[in-house]
């Protein structure tokens, strides 16, 4: 076995130790697809506020531009999947991704690991890791790395296992086997397209962002716009719909990540008890949840919106 399909094999192996889902590798270049669709993306202006997708174009599809020499791109995915969700039916919900504690934190933590253990088995290897917090295309390169396929709702998808995952990459220096994309199988199902609350999705495969649930409770600073109000189907933190519709999360195993699990009072909260919700009681269930991104203010103006 030669070097390169050695490497390839050692890396998938301890990705698979670390508890990733999956782990497929890609050549580092342009993306030369993505490039006119992202431009037409944003001169639609379907980033609404998210005036952080405008910068650095030319990184977000060039990963050479962001780790010099870069080779390969290896795309990982984390299940975060629960195996259990907020108890009372008319609690204001949150997505489920952030039930537990950050994924930034938690997968960076692997993604070190990783980055580690390639030093010590392979030698001297550069490179970064990327937790969607820089520009970089996450779900293009997964796709690419035959992970899965970009569905109707843009998010990627797989046959086994649906889409309740996470999305990180090590781009590095090091020549690896690349794998191949795998084939669409949305088909004719329009059931995402159908139950967006807010029709977000225009058109198969194009989100518009700003008109998005996730986008209005998490990314927008300012009071939501009233004409969406009774549309948000009652989530005031992210949104799920667009996946709880997809067939193939049918297939969805609940993880096994600790770190993941949340605290036992988020799952018991009741109606009355988030709109009664104090900072106090926002600070100890959100401690180091992702949530704390939208603040106690935010989350209270996304709770009275539903009202």
């Amino acid at each position: 076995m030669g070097n390169i399909a050695l490497h390839t094999q050692l890396i998938k192996s301890e990705a698979k130790r670390l508890g990733f889902l999956s782990c497929g590798v890609s050549k580092a270049e342009f993306l030369e697809e993505e490039a006119p669709r992202l431009e037409k993306w944003l001169n639609q202006n379907m980033q609404g506020q998210m005036s952080y997708m405008e910068n650095h174009f030319d990184k977000r599809l060039d990963p050479t531009k962001l780790v010099e020499g870069s080779k390969s791109v290896i795309s990982l995915l984390l299940n975060y999947f629960p195996s259990e969700t907020q108890k009372d039916p008319d609690a204001p919900k949150i997505s489920k991704y952030a039930y537990g504690q950050d994924y930034h934190h938690v997968i960076k933590q692997k993604l070190k690991q990783l980055q580690e253990f390639i030093t010590e088995t392979i030698g001297e290897v550069n490179g970064r890791a990327f937790v969607d917090s820089a520009p970089v295309l996450d779900k293009a390169w997964a796709a690419k790395s035959g992970l899965g396929w970009i569905g109707k709702n843009s998010n990627l998808l797989t046959q086994k296992v649906g889409s309740y995952y996470f999305i990180a990459e090590l781009i590095v220096d090091l020549e690896l086997e690349y794998d191949t994309p795998v084939t669409d199988h949305c088909g004719t199902c329009t059931a995402c397209i159908d139950a967006c609350p807010t029709q977000a999705i225009v058109d198969p495969y194009v989100v518009d962002g700003s008109k998005c649930i996730s986008y209005f409770t998490i990314e927008l600073k300012e009071e939501i716009p009233s004409d969406y109000s009774g549309k948000f189907d009652n989530w005031m933190f992210g949104c799920d719909v667009c996946q709880d519709v997809c067939p193939w999360n049918r297939f969805s195993k609940s993880h096994n990540e600790p770190l993941f699990n949340p605290k036992p009072e988020l799952l018991e909260m009741t109606k009355k008890d988030w709109e009664e919700i104090t900072q106090e009681v926002f600070s100890k269930v959100f401690q180091k949840s992702a949530v704390k991104r939208t603040k106690f203010s935010g989350l209270s103006r996304n709770i009275k919106f539903l009202k």
